[in-house]
């Protein structure tokens, strides 16, 4: 049995005039994945790996969630093939994992993580907010197998005042 979770990285701040992959989070973003990372934390905790977008803002959402969960940072790898909008190119990654991991968390981007969401569970998925998760677990024990994933979303309900 393979579990996968993708987080959406946190809110980012359109406040300077950068290249997108440079785009840093907003206070807001920083405030809401913290408390994300704290209201689920049974969630992140388990997992073994750790793969982060190599854009600033999905590796600044990483690094807050392992730091807030005192996660250790050895588990986190930034990967370049992440830093992506397109499903099929997550999905191709996802199933090209090392079958000694059960248990794996990815930080990305939209709309790849809400169409992979939905591809990998035959769920029809409208929209995975910033800072929010789908949690997909497989009966498959071959990452290159995983489908009809049993999903569960963890959606920010506004915890930020």
């Amino acid at each position: 049995m393979k579990k996968l979770v993708l987080i959406r990285h946190a809110k980012s701040s359109w406040e300077f005039n950068l290249e997108d992959r440079d785009r840093p989070l907003s206070k807001k973003g920083i405030k809401r994945i913290k408390q994300m990372a704290m209201h689920n934390p049974e969630i992140f905790s388990s997992s073994e790996i750790i793969f982060s977008s190599t854009a600033n803002r999905a590796t600044h959402t990483t690094l807050i969630l392992v730091n807030s969960l005192l996660i250790s940072f050895k588990t986190v790898n930034l990967v370049e093939d992440l830093y992506t909008f397109e499903a099929s190119k997550l999905i191709n990654f996802l199933k090209k994992l090392s079958d000694k991991y059960d248990s794996v968390i990815c930080v990305g981007h939209n709309p790849a993580f809400t169409d992979a969401a939905s591809y990998l569970s035959n769920t029809e998925l409208d929209y995975l907010p910033t800072s929010a998760w789908a949690k997909l677990e497989f009966q498959q024990s071959k990452w290159t197998n995983i489908a009809d994933g049993a999903l569960t979303l963890g959606i920010p309900k506004i915890i930020l005042k």
